[in-house]
């Protein structure tokens, strides 16, 4: 099944390499590497050279991507640093919205760069500490105060994995890999994946992916409720930054309000009753703030029969 899935994913891998997944040996031709670039209005080649971490802005919605095409997208102490950098921007700028993680030349992230890790130890430096320091791979302790998208393609493995389930939502492609791959090498999850998968998917099908390392594909992830939408290959960063443009269009302090009770009484209420006096108390400010004249343009006719123009 592996196998099918890697096929699939050749043509998009920015290296030629032979990989072992499994035991088994995987040829992986080369192709040229795409940076998708907003103000071009489509795509570019070769413009990024040397950045781990590209952005690329489109209106209200910020594109990060990690440009590490020659290692699957492979997370480093730099590359960490980098995207942590570029989603704390992204939180504390009232000009974005929406944010759209993704991964440039056909793999999303293919998780910590192990040999780094193997061959710097030394230099790691983890705070213990999960609210005086980042993780390892970068922004995965923060709560962010706005939607974020993952737009999956490749291998999401491993702490690529534990990435995508920082994101609100995954837009995850047809040939898309997701799983515990770092199992097989005695590497934990120490970005999130325990804590959030669980909470995503239920603990009985996370704990499937974890015990096992297992791979998974697009549409199993969707059953699971891993993936939000499936697209076809090659079209995920284009579905997840139309997603973030439609979720942009909203009244934001409402949507934020909504997004940020969801995540309270998931991770953060100790009781049903807090639960809800936390809804109550972040959405009455919202009562004057957007919703009295959200009622106003219904009652003059819009958004009649459940349309959205």
């Amino acid at each position: 099944m592996l196998l099918k899935h890697v096929g699939k994913l050749a043509p998009f891998l920015g290296v030629t390499c032979t990989s072992e997944i499994f035991g088994q040996s995987i040829n992986v031709s080369s192709s040229q590497v795409k940076v998708y670039s907003s103000a071009a209005g489509g795509e570019n080649t070769g413009a990024v050279a040397g950045q781990t971490v590209v952005t690329e802005r489109r209106g209200c919605v910020v594109a990060v991507g990690i440009n590490r095409p020659e290692v699957r997208n492979a997370v480093n102490q730099e590359t960490a640093r980098r995207l942590l950098e570029e989603l704390e921007a992204f939180d504390s700028d009232p000009d974005f919205n929406v944010a759209v993680l993704h991964g440039i030349g056909g793999n999303f992230c293919a998780g910590y760069d192990l040999k780094e890790l193997a061959n710097h130890t030394a230099l790691l430096k983890l705070e213990q500490d999960v609210t005086k320091g980042p993780g390892s791979m970068g922004p995965s302790r923060l709560e962010l105060s706005k939607p974020l998208i993952a737009a999956v393609s490749g291998f999401a493995v491993a702490g690529g994995l534990e990435l995508a389930l920082l994101a609100d939502l995954r837009v995850v492609e047809e040939s898309a890999v997701m799983g515990v791959f770092c199992r097989r090498f005695g590497v934990p999850l120490i970005d999130g994946g325990t804590v959030r998968l669980p909470h995503l998917i239920g603990l009985s099908q996370a704990l499937d992916l974890i015990l096992t390392g297992r791979p998974i594909g697009a549409q199993e992830a969707l059953a699971y409720g891993l993936a939000n939408r499936v697209v076809p290959d090659g079209q995920a960063l284009q579905a997840a930054l139309q997603l973030a443009e439609e979720i942009s269009s909203f009244p934001q302090q409402c949507l934020r309000a909504d997004r940020s009770s969801a995540m309270y009484s998931c991770y953060n209420a100790p009781s049903f009753t807090q639960a809800m006096q936390y809804e109550i108390d972040h959405g009455v400010p919202v009562i004057k703030a957007e919703a009295v004249a959200g009622a106003t343009r219904f009652s003059t006719g819009e958004g009649r029969g459940g349309t959205f123009s």
